[in-house]
């Protein structure tokens, strides 16, 4: 059984929607104290590392995943899920992380890329709805 950590951010139905797909057993799960009880656990997450780290402490989340990752069950971060299994960040500030993986997340330097390395755009963006379609219904610009 997958569990899948809801820490308040993050868009949990899709992370378990992909495990239903390939057949996978999984639940979300808010519940620090019964992560234990799970195979395999995926730390998902959208937003800003600072954020998301202040709300794996506040839900006690911070210390149950952190004994999860000493059981040596797997454990896998997703987007900033990811991010958060570092020491640090620098996005927004100095943010402390999980620790579990050496090193730091910072933002891309541009100067530091090859000359056809291209930084890779994540965001929000405004975007002009030229013709009207299906697909865009009930979309209002910014949208990610």
């Amino acid at each position: 059984m997958v569990g899948i950590v809801n820490y308040g951010i993050g868009n949990l139905a899709s992370v378990q929607n992909a495990f239903q797909k390939i057949g996978a057993k999984s639940a979300i799960t808010q519940d620090a104290e019964n992560l234990k009880a799970y195979d395999r656990l995926v730390l998902p997450g959208v937003g800003a590392f600072g954020d998301a780290m202040e709300h794996l402490k506040q839900g006690g989340m911070q210390e149950a995943v952190l004994e999860f990752a000493k059981s040596g069950k797997p454990l896998l971060g997703i987007c900033l899920g990811m991010q958060l299994l570092f020491q640090k960040s620098y996005e927004f500030g100095e943010h402390l992380g999980l620790g579990l993986l050496k090193g730091e997340i910072v933002q891309f330097q541009k100067e530091a890329l090859e000359p056809n390395q291209k930084i890779p755009q994540m965001g929000w963006n405004c975007v002009e709805i030229r013709q009207k379609s299906p697909l865009l219904e009930g979309l209002e610009s910014p949208f990610y």
